[in-house]
């Protein structure tokens, strides 16, 4: 896994993937019992509990859905990166350069065919712990699919060894 965090900002090379809607299924759902359950069991108590309660909600709904929304997966020439983070402290960037990428593949099954949200990994040549592991990415099956002919195509160039 190389890390570098100053020199590989978002933006930078072709976008492949993003999260799909299916991973704010959970935010939802926390949302739906802060703002359905607590909030009006805190105002029987009062309403400064359900002012409390509210400004917790709407910080952790909102950060969960920034976080989900940071994660983008993109290639350039010197590998596969992964931005994701919003806070200074935990914005990053990890990849697999070109040269020790092994495969990337993907999981398909009747829920991840129906939703188009998939499960991806970018293997890395010579340690597990590098490689990249993705859950719930829309366009995922396509991203392995651009990432494995772009690396195919750099070994036949004689680009990487």
């Amino acid at each position: 896994m190389e890390e570098d965090n100053a020199s590989r900002p978002a933006g930078h090379g072709t976008l492949l993937c993003v999260k799909s809607w299916t991973a704010y299924l959970n935010t939802l759902l926390l949302a739906l019992l802060l703002f359905g359950f607590a909030l009006p069991l805190a105002f029987r108590y009062s309403e400064l509990i359900a002012a409390g309660v509210m400004v917790f909600a709407v910080v952790v709904v909102g950060y969960r859905i920034l976080v989900i929304r940071s994660v983008q997966l993109y290639y350039d020439d010197v590998g596969v990166w992964l931005y994701s983070g919003i806070l200074p402290w935990s914005k990053g960037v990890q990849g697999v350069k070109w040269r020790d990428m092994d495969e990337a593949t993907f999981v398909q099954s009747f829920w991840s065919w129906l939703f188009r949200s998939y499960s991806i990994r970018i293997g890395h040549r010579y340690t597990k712990g590098s490689e990249i592991m993705l859950t719930r990415m829309a366009r995922g099956k396509d991203a392995v699919a651009a990432l494995n002919a772009h690396h195919q195509s750099l070994i036949r160039s004689n680009a990487i060894n």
